[in-house]
């Protein structure tokens, strides 16, 4: 044996260690972090132009509420603990400006519009009581207010439409414990078990049968987690119309199918054995069936996506930037999430797209299920905006943003992370084309999209709502239902209104509406409303004329007036509905944006019902009935902002804001036009809602699409297309930049730690 190859094998045993050692020791060491791309495309002035759309600043805020305080003449009771009978603060939020002031603002013509705040009071304690309305301006140091209630509405508005405040429920179920159900002693303890923590109350709404009206049903339900689909079997129907507290009273009561005078009634009934019991089993603090908690444990982590060189969007203020899109944004406390100036490759193609309402009807054979039409910008949609989790409500590396905002409080609030922003990509591409005749080539676009998203827990239901930039110059509007499904106390006929989703739980059946502003300028303030369609027209061949061919052919139509553009829900609408400008693309089309609607509305009343005159009203806009609209087209008026109001709630029979007025056969040819759509879905509750509802499915929302507004797709100018021939080395960098994904996608994002302010997200500033 040569005697040096053992010293050679040990050294070489040493070199294959050392080497394995350094393998295992690096294998979890992080790789270099992702660096943000550097933006190219800021637009020189627009961050701080957007502020003209900013919410309020929680020292604006408090700036407004220490004027109208000092300025009012009028003692005002913090909103947080405010009886019926006293003044206070509802909200203040942002005044938009008028459209005119700030488009010459916007470009270049005009100074900046006067920061205002909108400001909604109510007044209990005067001789007429009443909700007022006053503009606060201007900021951050108001000196002014001006009362513009009359002319937003025509008139004072009453004081029984004003949406309930928190302490107003807080003030009903206190009598309805400390009142209502002494009257009931045996029969609550017997049946309930009740200890006065082990029910809570959901209230139905509207509040009675005609203006006027302040009567409430209260449905009680075990206290436990998920308790939307616990339902005992009781409901109270409480009359708080008086503004003295201590003269409410309960006017009628319903358990297990049965209706009475009032508690006393309900209480003699059952001692007598004159009632059917259904007693209910007392459910453990976590709900049992309705937790949320997961039945297995953890394994492999999910799918994560993230930015392999930083995002390639900023967000500066209430501002984005994102490839050649550009936008300002804001909450509005009632209608929730909203977007200003959007602008693609420069040009303003919307000047404002918004939430307007989420609308609600359930069916039941219970009193407060089939008595519920929800209107839930009366609740406020912005004001309940949800704190997001990061990597399951949003992508986990997006950007959250804080909501501020002052409601049914004298002192501002903060919602931590309620608005996420993020790129993902899509998972599909946005276009592609793999040649296999003649020449061999592929070529693809990875269809990367900008979501701007928020998500709304309104009661039982959470709304998510996205807002989608899509590189072709798409931008859609989206929202997926989730949370837990209403449900009534099943008895009797109960599978007429729903499925029966747990012992005596009824899943009910409920509709849901969604209502969008969308104020499209195409190519300048005034547009055109244009329809597109086919039709078959029968002619004889050219070659033959003894053979007939059907052949399809264009249709086109100038929809001249509001009426022709109101299309009501059960009408035949055209499939291309478009803003068309007063300017052409290339090839001599208008150029326009197109409106495309995703909906599955169903009705909600017969026609011939007693409350169809007072639910037109109040769901003109709704697409829910043959006299309603899943699309309509006004002219923009700045005295019609908004498609309904707060106060409609309260009081559908008179309603604040008929949005049916709105259509009054004007022209609006080459004018400044506004689209008002509506989606909607039918929810029949069903077991696999236990223990709540999932996204799958319920998603409904619309496109405006680019409808020859450029000459060919914008999209072909993304740095993310990918092409290459059969002659080309397609491993190569420099043809094919997804060959060096491995290269360029080496480093692993900076997850910042983990953390939630949701459970304190109301908390004052």
């Amino acid at each position: 044996m040569n005697p040096k190859l053992p010293h050679v094998l040990l050294v070489g045993a040493a070199v294959v260690i050392l080497a394995l050692s350094c393998v295992l020791l690096t294998r979890g060491r992080r790789s270099p972090s992702c660096e943000p791309q550097p933006r190219t495309e800021e637009e020189t002035g627009s961050t701080s132009q957007s502020l003209v759309f900013a919410d309020l600043t929680p020292m604006e805020l408090t700036q407004v509420v220490r004027y109208l305080q000092a300025h009012l003449g009028l003692p005002l009771v913090d909103a947080a603990w405010a009886k019926p009978s006293d003044n206070c603060i509802a909200s203040v939020g942002l005044q938009v400006p008028a459209k005119a002031e700030v488009l010459r603002f916007l470009d270049g013509a005009g100074a900046r519009p006067p920061r205002e705040a909108l400001a909604v009071l109510y007044f209990g304690a005067q001789a007429e009581p009443n909700v007022t309305e006053y503009v606060v301006g201007p900021l951050p140091t108001p000196v002014y207010h001006r009362d513009v209630t009359v002319r937003r509405y025509g008139g004072k508005v009453p004081y029984h439409r004003r949406p309930m405040l928190h302490s107003e429920y807080k003030q009903v179920e206190a009598f309805l414990k400390t009142v209502a159900f002494a009257a009931a002693p045996t029969f609550l303890k017997e049946i309930l078990e009740y200890d006065s923590t082990n029910v809570v109350f959901e209230s139905a709404a509207p509040r009675g049968f005609q203006s006027g009206d302040r009567k409430s049903w209260f449905a009680l339900f075990q206290n436990v987690s998920g308790f939307f689909v616990h339902p005992v079997g009781l409901e109270v129907l409480v009359d708080h119309s008086s503004l003295d507290i201590s003269r409410w009273a309960v006017s009628r009561v319903f358990y297990n199918g049965q209706y009475y005078r009032d508690m006393v009634q309900l209480e003699s009934s059952y001692v007598q054995g004159r009632i059917s019991v259904q007693k209910v089993r007392r459910a453990p603090r976590d709900g049992d069936f309705s937790s949320m908690k997961p039945r297995a444990p953890s394994a492999a982590p999910f799918p994560l996506q993230y930015e392999p060189q930083g995002p390639r969007y900023s967000v500066r203020n209430n501002h984005v930037l994102y490839q050649a899109w550009s936008f300002a944004f804001g909450m509005s406390v009632s209608t929730g999430l909203r977007l200003f100036d959007v602008r693609h490759k420069g040009e303003r193609v919307a000047y404002e797209i918004s939430i307007q309402e989420a609308m609600s009807v359930y069916g039941s054979n219970c009193p407060a299920g089939m008595s519920t039409r929800y209107m839930d910008g009366s609740f406020g949609i912005g004001r309940y905006s949800s704190p997001l989790v990061r990597g399951v409500d949003c992508p986990y590396l997006a950007t959250y943003l804080d909501v501020h905002f002052l409601a049914q409080s004298q002192v501002p609030q903060v919602t931590k992370g309620a608005i996420c922003i993020f790129e993902q990509n899509v998972g599909s591409p946005l276009r592609r084309h793999y040649s296999n005749l003649q020449a061999l080539y592929y070529g693809g676009l990875v269809n990367s999209a900008l979501v701007l998203r928020s998500i709304v827990t309104v009661g039982n239901y959470d709304y998510i709502w996205d807002f989608i930039f899509y590189q072709n110059g798409a931008i859609e509007g989206k929202v997926q239902a989730t949370g837990y499904a209403s449900s009534s106390f099943f008895y009797g006929d109960g599978l007429r209104y729903g499925n029966r989703v747990w012992e005596h739980t009824l899943g009910t059946i409920q509709t849901h509406f969604i209502n969008y502003k969308v104020d499209l300028d195409v190519g300048g303030v005034k547009n055109s409303l244009v329809a597109h369609d086919m039709a078959f027209e029968v002619v004889r061949a050219p070659w033959n004329p003894e053979q007939q061919i059907e052949r399809p052919r264009l249709t086109k139509k100038v929809l001249d007036t509001e009426d022709q553009a109101a299309f009501r829900l059960q009408a035949k609408m055209p499939r291309y509905i478009y803003f068309a400008a007063n300017s052409k693309n290339k090839w001599g089309h208008q150029r326009g944006y197109r409106i495309q609607v995703t909906s599955s509305a169903g009705d909600h009343v017969p026609e011939g019902s007693s409350m169809e005159r007072a639910i037109r009203k109040m769901l003109s806009w709704a697409g829910v009935a043959p006299w309603e609209y899943q699309l309509a087209v006004t002219r923009r008026k700045e005295e019609e902002p908004t498609s309904t109001s707060i106060y409609n709630q309260n009081d559908p029979w008179t309603p604040t804001v008929a949005f049916a007025d709105f259509i009054n056969n004007e022209t609006i040819t080459n004018e400044d036009l506004v689209a008002w759509i509506t989606a909607g879905f039918l929810h029949i509750p069903h077991s696999e809602d236990i223990p709540n509802t999932v996204t799958v499915g319920n998603s409904v929302g619309f496109l405006l699409r680019p409808y020859n507004y450029y000459d060919l797709d914008p999209s072909i100018y993304s740095h993310d297309g990918v092409f290459f021939t059969s002659e080309q080395d397609f491993t190569a960098c420099e043809v094919n930049p997804i060959a060096c994904l491995p290269q360029a996608a080496s480093c692993l994002p900076s997850f910042p730690p983990f953390t939630y302010d949701g459970f304190q997200n109301t908390s004052r500033l």
